[in-house]
């Protein structure tokens, strides 16, 4: 919707006092200066309270009214599209800090008047967005010819479009129609995502030997009464009861659960319930994509697949689904091959013949398969990666590959939602500072279950000479605290970190004019690239060996654990590429043009995991009610094999002979990193590659997928390259 692009992307602080006497560029602005006392949540003033967040929209409205009479009052052009982004940067602050308030606070009292706050700025975004005199002052600015940039003239261009995706050109009636429709969908993902963390669902097991020691930390002791009932955790000291253990089934807890135990009844119970729950979210899915078809139909296009997907590269969602038959074919023989080989080890482990293979143990058996064959003990691996390790690596790799340094800084009073929360400054030698990183890497009962970036403040050109710095927060959930040496992250806990990092340097090292193109303010199926590419960096020798030091002898990792580690990576890499095609499947289909008719998504998602995975789909189970990405992501998760195929070719064409050097850096920051939304993705990615990156598929525009296809070994010739073609047209 149009709020996501118009208006979004925040800013604080920052009071109207005219324009700048014979500036081309903006409002003269003054930053209200606090002193530590005054200090609130994130740096914001009004945020010293909880009831603070009531302050923060009373203001954002008040001054974003005296933008909009600006605008009316028929400035030059120029000034039309900088006081629009001046609104958008604004009012987007409320958005984005009520956002990560509502993820990472521990205060249940901040947190709900964050959600008080998210509800009412959408009511007034949404507002902002069918305003038809903003739309027709930016209309007039973009036809002026008196835009003297490329970005500011692409940002009229954008700012028009988005007016006209959010449906100004509709009678009074249906464009009220069309509020009331976005405000219950951001109703609908926020109780979606409440739902996820309100109920994880949980499975009690007995004896508590059935769960692996190393994960008792993350359940919670019960007993057995004489009923065979499970009881609370106190126990008379006298009795001889059976202990224990309920074990929570989110999302995180699920995959350990299902990667080390060893009884496959547990793994049975664990993966059923787990994607059982929350039942509610199928009402709520059911809801979100009837009122998603309405309000793309009611704006002129055919789905929502097509009212997201028009702006980005792809244009139409027939390419998508091309693009999606094609990888499908291109990795079915390997996943094929995948599935028979873990098939062929279970049965081999257990000593019979015709064990069948259920969902509940691919990831035992495929973690087995990888211990065993590459002599790759997990604990191993990530004794050599310490959490405080790990970030060390992060900050010398800004360094060979930007010249830029992480400097800690202290937080003020008021500044931090937790404890655990440290504040960075990326500072270079010769640009001063650019921009500053909240890192919250340590889980914590009622957080944000997953690994995120969060935007808190986007870059912007004030004047001539000064630059609104980014503010960003790289939110984890690792175990650990940061008083303990036990954080230690896996393989794939190491590569999450580089992936949200990616994001973190793409809104950091962004340098655009407006915060509109700010940072991952480009189209959703670009957004992905730079955290993909920077996962490769986190399984490079050349980049481990600089900080990948064992946690008690200081020893750097071995080459050779490294080794075993990439081919880790790769060794069931065309299943995870399956299972990443299945998600799209789904999020196209739920939110396609048949969307109000699939009233059951359950079966819709059987259907759909039976035609392009090899694996079974389990009655009664419901994956998509906890899938969170058809919210921010939905009809766009195809983005993420995108990135896939974008960033392989990177990698290969850019980064591989010399991961680390500033030129390599230099590539990636002033040809693409830096730009944000700024340029055509097209434009960016020809530049940093030199060709060969994206092919033309008429409507719209896909990654070529050779690079992902010599590094998955799935090397195709001419010939075969035309049968698959054909054989997708066909589709």
């Amino acid at each position: 919707m149009a709020v996501w692009r118009l208006f979004r992307r925040s800013s604080a602080d920052f009071l109207l006092q005219g324009f700048e006497s014979g500036s081309s560029w903006r409002f003269l602005v003054t930053r209200r200066c606090h002193s530590a006392s005054q200090t609130g949540l994130y740096g914001f003033a009004p945020l010293k309270t909880a009831g603070g967040f009531k302050i923060f929209v009373d203001e954002a409205i008040e001054r974003s009214n005296e933008l909009i009479t600006y605008i009316k009052s028929h400035p030059s052009p120029t000034e039309i599209i900088n006081a629009m982004d001046e609104i958008s940067n604004t009012v987007c602050c409320v958005v984005d800090s009520a956002e990560l308030c509502r993820h990472t606070h521990p205060d249940r009292e901040f947190v709900h008047e964050a959600n008080k706050a998210s509800m009412r700025m959408n009511e007034y975004l949404h507002d902002l967005n069918t305003n038809s005199s903003l739309y027709n002052a930016v209309k007039e600015a973009e036809m002026s010819g008196h835009l003297m940039t490329k970005e500011a003239r692409r940002a009229a261009t954008n700012l028009r479009m988005d007016f006209e995706k959010g449906g100004i050109h509709l009678s009074n009636e249906k464009l009220d129609r069309v509020n009331k429709l976005n405000v219950e969908i951001s109703s609908l993902c926020r109780e979606f995502g409440e739902n996820i963390i309100m109920d994880p669902g949980h499975v009690d097991v007995f004896p508590a030997t059935l769960i692996p020691k190393h994960l008792h930390h993350l359940c919670k002791p019960i007993h057995k009464s004489r009923t065979g009932m499970a009881t609370g955790l106190s126990i008379s000291r006298n009795t001889s009861k059976e202990r224990g253990l309920r074990v929570p089934t989110d999302a995180t807890t699920l995959s350990s659960i299902l990667q080390w135990t060893t009884d496959e009844e547990v793994r049975k119970k664990a993966y059923i319930n787990g994607n059982s729950t929350p039942f509610a979210n199928i009402d709520v899915l059911g809801k979100l994509i009837a009122t998603r078809h309405e309000l793309a139909q009611i704006i002129g296009y055919r789905s929502y697949i097509d009212f997201v997907v028009r702006q980005n590269m792809a244009s139409s969602s027939r390419v998508v689904k091309s693009f999606l038959l094609e990888m499908s074919e291109m990795i079915r023989g390997k996943a094929n091959q995948e599935f028979n080989a873990i098939k062929m080890f279970k049965r081999e482990r257990n000593g019979y013949g015709s064990a069948d293979l259920e969902p509940w143990d691919e990831a035992y058996y495929t973690a087995m398969m990888k211990s065993s064959m590459l002599n790759l003990d997990s604990s191993v691996v990530a004794s050599y990666f310490p959490l405080p390790s790990c970030i060390k690596g992060l900050k010398l790799l800004v360094e060979s590959l930007f010249g830029a340094s992480f400097r800690s800084i202290p937080l003020s009073p008021g500044e931090s939602w937790h404890t655990d929360v440290i504040k960075m400054c990326l500072h270079h030698p010769h640009e001063g500072d650019l921009g500053y990183l909240y890192l919250d890497l340590y889980a914590r009962e009622g957080k944000y279950p997953g690994c995120a970036h969060f935007a808190v403040k986007g870059g912007r050109r004030i004047s001539n000479n000064e630059y609104q710095l980014p503010v960003v927060a790289l939110v984890c959930n690792f175990s650990g605290s940061p008083n303990s040496s036990s954080a230690r992250l896996n393989q794939w806990e190491v590569e999450t970190l580089f992936h949200e990092f990616g994001h973190a340097l793409h809104s950091l090292l962004s340098r655009t004019d407006y915060q509109h193109f700010s940072g991952t303010r480009v189209v959703l199926d670009l957004a992905e690239t730079p955290s993909n590419l920077f996962e490769y960096y986190a399984s490079d020798y050349r980049v481990l060996r600089m900080f990948a030091k064992h946690y008690s002898t200081g020893e750097t990792i071995p080459e050779k654990l490294v080794e075993a580690m990439q081919n880790a990576r790769k060794m069931f890499a065309a299943t995870e590429l399956q299972r990443q095609i299945f998600y799209a499947m789904v999020d196209q289909t739920l939110f396609g043009d048949q969307a109000p008719l699939q009233r059951n998504t359950s079966s819709t998602v059987a259907d759909i995991k039976q035609k392009f995975t090899c694996w079974k789909h389990v009655d009664g189970t419901h994956w998509q009610a906890r899938f969170s990405h058809l919210l921010n992501y939905g009809a766009g998760y195809y983005s993420y094999l995108y990135a896939k195929c974008l960033s392989s070719t990177i990698w290969k064409k850019v980064c591989q002979d010399d991961p680390l050097s500033l030129a390599t850096g230099d590539a990636l920051r002033t040809k693409f990193l830096q730009h944000g939304g700024a340029k055509e993705p097209s434009e960016m990615l020809n530049d940093l590659v030199g060709g060969g990156i994206l092919r033309d598929h008429g409507e719209g525009i896909v990654p070529d997928i050779t690079c992902l296809a010599e590094e998955m070994e799935l090397v195709m010739d001419g010939e075969q390259m035309e049968v698959l073609s054909n054989l997708v047209r066909k589709q």
